[in-house]
């Protein structure tokens, strides 16, 4: 059923205006000072803004609600309950940031009973749809197979058909909500040694993925996104960017390679793996997050600031490159995957949105002249430092700057709690008891 809306609490634009004019002054005038020091380095400061002001990332439905840990889920005053709260939540992170405009939903999640009343209703709040996602790593009420040992790579072809199916289906939702991607992201592998013969599971991977590229509408693009482990802790079928790379190769053009930064071994050099998918033409886009131990999922650019940098120093040259060559094949999608599980989701997901933004602009500065040349005489430090010099500088007025001009923000976080958003919809939203263990 639709919820009726009406009456909900959404931040007046006025008291944004407020919180901006307290801060004007200051942010001029550091943005005015910045401006000066890199004109002596040869980099344009409004060139920098404008820049900012273009930089997009969607947000995950799923990420405006609180995740967990495997053993207990800690919900949040406030929390949405169906996906029309979820896009209300979005359009306030947008209304702050000014850098996420669409939402990727997750189906049967997010199962819209009428698309069309979605879609409008994401309009009417400055919001369109990224990436589909699909759901064929849990079982759900009324399926009439089980997941338990696999979906797309199942050895009964029935539970294969059922999650081909699905994807389908997913496709046909996204249809209508003006979406032009899907994200396929499976469990399947194996616990045990002998659970699995890996080369069959890989063979009706394929064959499954054949049956759901067969039904992408023209124009479509079909992400595959690999995991090195979990939930399947010996082996997985989809594992490394190789096999990803591998898989969309046979498949065809409308099938890239999805890079999760927390889908990787600890030590992976996840910047290498960006170059080489840009280089063989596979590169479709990121989900953006954060790691210390493993799949973390934690707020992107919390634990390593530098890595994230250096991938963006790989999209920005790329990005120049192809601006170069004029490429149009080179435009990956990019969006937030976080659990958050003891922050306010909303702060982490403005909070993560500035951080990409950051990186990017960070990668902007690089002196590509200069590190050309070090490279190719083999100056290993003035290499090296180049790349730092672009790293360390603070960029915080390009990107208080460009929020302010495309009308959200200087301070999104202080403005947010100001507002009193989080809680007005504890008031509007009542909780709701649940002793479900948490998302993983």
């Amino acid at each position: 059923m639709l919820r009726a809306m009406a009456g909900t609490f959404g931040i007046p634009p006025e008291q944004i205006e407020r919180h901006n004019a307290e801060r004007r002054a200051e942010l001029e005038a550091d943005h005015t000072h910045l401006g000066k020091q890199l004109a002596r380095r040869g980099l344009d400061v409004e060139r920098l803004t404008t820049a900012a002001q273009r930089f997009e990332v969607a947000v995950p439905s799923w990420g405006v609600g609180t995740g967990g840990t495997r053993f207990a889920r800690f919900p949040g005053p406030g929390e949405p309950r169906d996906v029309w709260e979820k896009l209300d939540d979005c359009a306030a992170i947008h209304q702050l940031g000014r850098a996420t405009p669409r939402v990727s939903l997750h189906i049967p999640w997010d199962e819209p009973e009428d698309p069309s009343a979605l879609a409008r209703f994401a309009k009417e709040r400055g919001l369109a749809f990224d990436a589909m996602n699909s759901n064929t790593f849990q079982d759900f009420p009324g399926a009439k197979h089980s997941y338990k040992f696999g979906s797309l790579t199942h050895t009964d072809a029935a539970v294969r058909r059922q999650a081909i199916e699905h994807n389908l289906h997913v496709i046909r939702v996204g249809e209508k909500l003006g979406s032009r991607s899907i994200t396929v992201w499976i469990g399947d592998g194996g616990n045990f040694p002998g659970q699995i013969h890996f080369r069959a599971a890989l063979e009706r991977y394929l064959e499954s993925l054949r049956a759901i590229h067969a039904g992408l509408p023209a124009g479509w693009t079909l992400f595959l996104e690999h995991k090195v482990y979990e939930p399947a802790l010996y082996s997985t079928v989809l594992n490394d960017w190789g096999t990803s790379y591998w898989c969309a190769r046979e498949l065809g053009d409308q099938v890239q390679c999805l890079v999760d930064l927390g889908h990787h071994a600890p030590t992976t050099n996840i910047e290498l793996v960006v170059a080489r998918l840009i280089q063989f033409g596979k590169l479709g886009g990121f989900h953006f997050n954060d790691s210390k131990h493993g799949d973390d999922d934690l707020d992107s650019g919390s634990i390593q600031p530098f890595q994230l940098f250096l991938v963006f120093n790989e999209l920005v040259d790329a990005e120049q490159s192809r601006a170069a060559r004029r490429d149009p094949r080179f435009a990956p999608a990019y969006m937030l995957d976080q659990s958050h599980n003891v922050t306010d989701p909303i702060e982490s997901l403005l909070a993560s949105a500035g951080e990409l933004q950051r990186a990017f602009v960070q990668a902007s500065l690089v002196d590509r002249d200069a590190l050309a040349r070090f490279q190719q005489s083999n100056d290993v430090l003035m290499a090296h430092r180049t790349l730092k010099r672009a790293f360390t500088t603070d960029v915080e007025p390009i990107l208080a700057m460009a929020r302010l001009r495309s009308g959200g923000a200087i301070d999104p976080i202080g403005a947010f709690r100001a507002s009193g958003y989080r809680a007005r919809k504890a008031e509007e939203r009542p909780a709701v008891s649940s002793h479900r263990s948490g998302i993983v």
